[in-house]
Parts: C-alpha cells; structure tokens; sequence
C-alpha cells in the first residue's frame, strides 16, 4: 500500500511543501496515485541546501596530487595486468554505467546511448562501450557484471532499445538496470515547483547520486552476494573509453588506493577539464573555472604543469569505502537553472531565464570522502572521445575521426 493523503500531506507540512498538493481535488485517481508515490519516494530535504548557498563556495587548501604516468605504468604493466585479471577473474570486479542522460544537445530526444554515430553502418553509443567492455571479457574470460543506470526520462526506452539488440553480444544475465534518484527542483525560497498539477518538479541528483541510487534500488545487495569489491564507474558519452581495464585494476589494488581515476594530460593549461588535486590533504578535484591562475602556472619537481592531469569520469571505487560514505550526508551542490513549472494560475511556463535551484550530488564530493586515490594516467587520443555536441569540439564529428584513427569501423 502506498501514502496516503493524509500521510502525504504531514509528510509535505513537515518540510514546507504542503503547495503541491494544491490540485488534488482535481485529478483522477491514477494521477492521485501518481504524485502520492512521488512524495512518498522524494527527499526533500536536499531543498534545505539553497538556504545554506553562502557556506557552499568554500574550499579547503589545494595541493597536487602526483599522478601515476604512461612510464611508471609501462614499466610495471605485466604486474598490474595479472593482478586486475585475478580480480576480474574472481569476479570482485563491477561494470557501472552512468547513462540517466538525453541526447537533448545532438538533436535527439532519444536515451544519449542510443545514438547512431556510425556513417556506413548503424553503431549507437551504448554498442561501442559494450564492444569496449567486451575487449576485457574476451580477454579475461569471465563476463563482469555490468550496471546500467537509467533516469525516470528514459528508463523503458533504454530497457527496450537494450533488449532489443541483445544487449549487442553482452551476457542478459549479467546486466542489472537500476534507476537513479530524482531530486526536487525548487525557487529560490526553496518552495519546490510543480511540473503537471499531478508531478513535482525533479532532475536527476548528479553524477555522484550513483551508489545511493544503487542502494535505494537494492543493488548493493547484489554487490554483497556476488562478492563484488570494486566498481568501475564510468560516463555513457566517452566512446572509446576502456572499461574494467585489467591493468587499471591491477595498478589502483596494488598502490592499495582506496579509488583509481583515469586522467589525459591536458592539451592545454585552461582545457575544460577537472583536474585531480589534494584538498585539505585529501584527494579532490577542481573544476576548470576554480583554477586560478597560480594554479594553473604552479609547476612540478620536473618542470611540468602540477595540476595537468584532467578526469575523464572513470573511476574504480572499492565498494567498502563507498558503503562507509552513505553514512555521511554529502554536500549539495546548488545549480541555478531553467525548470519548466506550473505559474500559481495553474499554467504551464517554459521560463526563458533562471527561476530556481536544482540539488546535485558530484563524484568529486565522493572521491573526497575517501583517503587515497591513484591518478591513472591514459593516452588521450586511445581512450577519450567524449561526445558532448553535434559538432566541433567533444563532439559526434571528434569521436568520429578518434574511432577512426583506433582502427574503428563506422
């Protein structure tokens, strides 16, 4: 049995959010149903991180973080590749795939996986990862468990579209589909908005919401049954990524870091990247646009650029440590944002500027819970075609010629 409305409604006076319920009255029984199982499922205590907006900019004291380089890597590579394979082997090793985006910005408005990129032939966004994936399976033997979270926009469409092709070659049994969590989105008085009279106003709770939504969804318990110590987490718009990668495995057990972050030298000093730092003594990452200038010059011991290794959202979690963590609340982050909403008349508004918050978590708050991290360094034009536009730069046109250039058919 679901909420009631009475239930509902002491949840919502309780946090300040009696107003959506304002058209009750009005709706038939299934959209009753349907915005009494939203409130039950949202959390709105997030909305409390917009009245806390002066404490959010604050960071602590930022220093390098040495990266493991192509050299090191090289030298000790047999070593680390024997020790990711037994891990693999023994099956300690998951597959997350972050894939709760649209393909909004390559005019789609389709799941981003299942975009065609190819040019003589049909090849999606989600085929490529499951051939890079497929790569570590042929040569370890063993199918890795594999994650996939969707969003509540396209959770049935990437269900289908998945199945329909067979989940292109990859094991049915060994793929878990789970859904991240929505958070609401609100005014600037932290009031959430409505989107129909009988829906709340939600995005999806950022890319470090991954492992909570996990949790809620039942998927640790998986994790726990199968023995799984490690999760390679990694975005759905880098195509020619490396996926469980024995010798990343092997390198981030060995140095016994508690997670592992595969980093490409920047091409140059104020690339958009996030950049691996230390916080507070701590590992961290700061954003492109909080790289000031004595940053960006600082200098290492060999002369280099100290802050030159940028992320590229693959990264190797030990899965104790991330179940540690969800005991802790992890910061907010507060974006202003466009959120299309019901006017007090009841009218639907596509606002042409900024009339709110959106609440998201960020995986660099995650990597900063944790003690240890090795920055994994990879070859740039081997392991990063990013496809965040139709054209340009990080776009279906540059991953194109990258595929390419990697002996890639489209």
């Amino acid at each position: 049995m679901g909420m009631t409305y009475e239930q509902a409604l002491e949840k919502l006076q309780q946090c300040g959010q009696a107003h959506l319920l304002k058209y009750y009255e009005e709706l038939n029984k299934e959209q009753k149903a349907e915005l009494l199982a939203q409130i039950e499922e949202t959390d709105f205590s997030v909305v409390d991180a917009c009245k806390h907006m002066d404490g959010v900019a604050e960071r602590g004291k930022i220093s390098p973080l040495k990266a493991m380089e192509l050299a090191e890597i090289e030298a000790e590579k047999e070593k680390f590749r024997e020790i990711g394979v037994e891990a693999i082997r023994l099956g300690k090793v998951g597959a997350v795939l972050l894939a709760g985006g649209m393909g909004t910005r390559l005019g789609s408005d389709d799941p981003k996986g299942m975009y065609n990129i190819g040019l003589t032939k049909d090849m999606y966004i989600f085929e490529r990862l499951i051939c890079n994936l497929m790569d570590v399976v042929n040569e370890v033997g063993v199918w890795i468990p594999l994650f996939i979270m969707t969003s509540d926009k396209n959770q049935v469409a990437t269900e289908k579209f998945l199945r329909e092709h067979d989940f292109f070659g990859y094991d049915a049994d060994c793929v878990w589909f789970f859904k991240q969590e929505m958070a609401p989105a609100a005014d600037y008085n932290g009031k959430v908005y409505l989107e129909e009279k009988w829906k709340i106003s939600t995005s999806p709770n950022g890319n470090g919401g991954w492992y909570s939504s996990m949790e809620k969804e039942g998927i640790t318990e998986i994790l726990r049954l199968k023995g799984i110590e490690w999760l390679n987490v990694f975005a759905v718009d880098n195509v020619l990524q490396r996926i469980a990668d024995p010798v990343f495995v092997g390198a981030t057990i060995d140095r016994n870091c508690a997670v592992g972050s595969k980093v490409v030298r920047k091409n140059a000093p104020d690339e958009k990247v996030g950049v691996m730092c230390l916080e507070d003594g701590k590992p961290s990452i700061v954003e492109y646009y909080e790289l000031t200038d004595e940053l960006m010059n600082a200098k290492d011991e060999k002369g280099d650029p100290a802050y030159n290794f940028g992320v590229i959202l693959n990264y190797l979690f030990r899965e104790k440590d991330l179940k540690e963590m969800l005991d802790k609340k992890l910061p907010l982050h507060v974006v202003e944002k466009k959120i299309p909403c019901l006017d007090e008349n009841g009218e639907q508004v596509k606002p042409q500027a900024p009339n709110g918050y959106k609440f998201e978590g960020l995986v660099l708050d995650m990597i900063h819970e944790m003690d240890s991290c090795l920055p994994f360094e990879v070859v740039r034009n081997r392991e990063f075609a990013p496809i965040k536009n139709k054209t340009g730069v990080d776009s279906v046109e540059s991953a194109r010629a990258l595929l390419q250039e990697n002996g890639v058919e489209l």
